[in-house]
This record gives C-alpha cells, structure tokens and sequence, in this order.
C-alpha cells in the first residue's frame, strides 16, 4: 500500500547518485540540422525544445559559459537536468547497469517497502559515485520558456527530466534523456551580471534580497554547500508564480519526488514554473533570467520539508 512518504532507511549516495542520473532505453529527437553548437557566435543561446517526451537539441556545445533556452512546447511540466559522467561511461552503460534495479527500487517505493527499494538500489554500480550533477533548468510549465546560464567542464553529460506521470513512470523512462558532449573548444563568453542575488545552503536555505523589482531579471543563484537530503537529492532553485488562494503545503509537498503524489504531472493548479537553476555542486553559482510581472511568487528548492527548512520563499512584485 502507498504511503504518503518514503519510508525508507538511512540514505546513501548509491541511490542519490542512481536517482539524479536516470540512463534509460530511449534516445531523444536530435534536429539533424543542429549536430553540433562547436562553432557558436559568441553569446549565442543554446536551443532546447521539448514537444512530447523528448529533449531537441544540438549534440555538442563548447565548455565555458553557456545560456540554455529551454521551450516547453509540451502538455506536461518539465525541467533538465546535466548529468557529467565519469570517463568511458555513457548511456550504453546506464541501459545495461541501471534500469532494472531502478526501476525495480521506483516500484517498491511506491508500494510502501522501503528497505526493499534499498536492497535493489543497492545493486547500482560503484561508477556513479563519480557522477556530477552540473545544473540545468528549472521546472518550466507548459507553454513556458526558461533560460539558463551555466558554466560546463568538457566531458560527456547527459540531459534527463525525471517528473513522473500519474501512474509514477518517470519521464525519463519515456524518451526525455539525451546525450550532450561539452567539447575542450572553450566559448568566450562572460558570466552574466545578475540583478537578484540568491543564495542557498543546507543550514540558512534559500536567502534573497528583500525587493525583487518586476520586469525583465536575471538571478544569480549561489551553491554555498551541497548535501543530499532525505529524499536522496541535493538542493536546488525553481521559480514558481503563484495564483491567489494557493496554499504553500500544496506546493512543498508537491516538489518531493519521494511522496507517491510528488512531481507528478499535471502540476497542482495555481502554480506556473518559470524555470530556475537545477542542481549544482557546492561553490557554484547559476543564472536563470525571467520576466516578473505584478504578483505573488516563490523560489523552491526540489526537498522535503521546504517550509522547515526555509527552501520556500515568497515575494511579491509590486504594480
């Protein structure tokens, strides 16, 4: 029988490590006419583009700092998510070594048996301690678009969203993972100037200013530690706008994969998703860029008990 949250045994990396690096069966659309983003303009965006369950993108971009554009052109919400593996390792790997004992661990988590879900994640190879979860976008609603700015080693990444569908099947599982090969070629470009400071860490939470002004906005979300929280992922930003009468619990309980009834789509109503800055490793700092118009937001962080935790911030912007 389900249960409303994990019951499960103390974490450990195996499974934080499994859970944020979903390799899974399916390859994603590429657009034959993007193979590859190597010979950039400088400041030139890097396109995304989501239509159902799949990732349209180049296959290989220059190190250095890059902006994302991700367009959600889909019915369901969606974030990205860059996965550095460890040397030698690809998706190939993923499909041989992960998705049985994942899949099989998602399965008895949803049944309530959580140290069975431990026992199969415990199967998982030692090569995903080595894994690097190097930021992404935020959840983007439908018919949104977010723009991510971040700084990649060269290596091999892969792209994933693992927002689940009613019935728990990640979307990962369906098609939305995607191979991307950050090149030695570094771009020139410069970080960006952000005009909200946010910061955020395991002991103080999320931390910004107190006037956020409406129009157009670029934040600068700084990692000042990384840790693996209950739910076995670290921490990181979202942008939500939220509609009046919206309760917040709604909201926190929502961004808890760990619950039977988190990050399932469609999203609760009254919460759009702007976008945001995914995981990344202490030290860090990412840039997402948003229009704000007059109402009611929060910053989340993808945890459990947000509000506790202060990873669940509101402001207004004003007329």
């Amino acid at each position: 029988m389900k249960t409303n949250r994990l019951q499960a045994p103390k974490p450990n990396r195996v499974l934080f490590i499994c859970f944020c690096s979903l390799s899974i069966l399916y390859s994603c659309k590429t657009d034959p006419k993007k193979e590859s983003a190597d010979e950039n303009e400088k400041g030139k965006q890097i396109e995304i583009l989501t239509e159902v369950m799949d990732f349209q993108a180049v296959d290989s971009i220059p190190g250095g700092w890059q902006t994302f554009r991700y367009q959600n052109l889909s019915k369901e919400t969606h974030f990205f998510l860059l996965d550095k593996y460890p040397p030698g390792k690809t998706i190939a790997d993923g499909e041989k070594e992960v998705i049985v004992p994942f899949q099989n661990g998602m399965d008895l988590i949803n049944e309530g048996k959580g140290e069975e879900a431990n026992a199969e994640f415990g199967k998982l190879p030692e090569w995903f301690f080595q894994v690097v979860f190097s930021g992404g976008s935020g959840l983007v609603s439908p018919g949104h678009t977010s723009e991510t700015t971040l700084k990649l080693d060269p290596g091999y990444y892969v792209m994933e969203c693992y927002v689940k569908m009613p019935n728990g099947v990640f979307h990962s599982t369906m098609g939305m993972l995607k191979e991307l090969i950050v090149t030695e070629n570094i771009s020139e470009n410069p970080a960006p100037e952000g005009t909200v400071k946010i910061m955020i860490s395991s002991t103080e939470g999320i931390v910004h200013q107190d006037t956020v002004p409406g129009g157009k906005q670029t934040f600068a979300v700084q990692y000042l530690d990384q840790v693996v929280h209950e739910n076995f992922v670290g921490h990181d930003v979202n942008l939500v706008r939220l509609d009046e009468g919206v309760k917040l619990q709604t909201l926190e309980k929502w961004m808890n994969w760990a619950d039977p009834e988190g990050l399932i789509t469609p999203a609760p109503d009254g919460f759009t998703f702007l976008g945001g800055v995914n995981e990344m490793p202490e030290g860090s700092t990412g840039y997402f860029t948003a229009t704000l118009t007059p109402g009611r937001y929060a910053l989340v962080a993808e945890v459990p008990e947000t509000i506790r935790k202060n990873m669940l911030k509101t402001f207004i912007v004003e007329d």
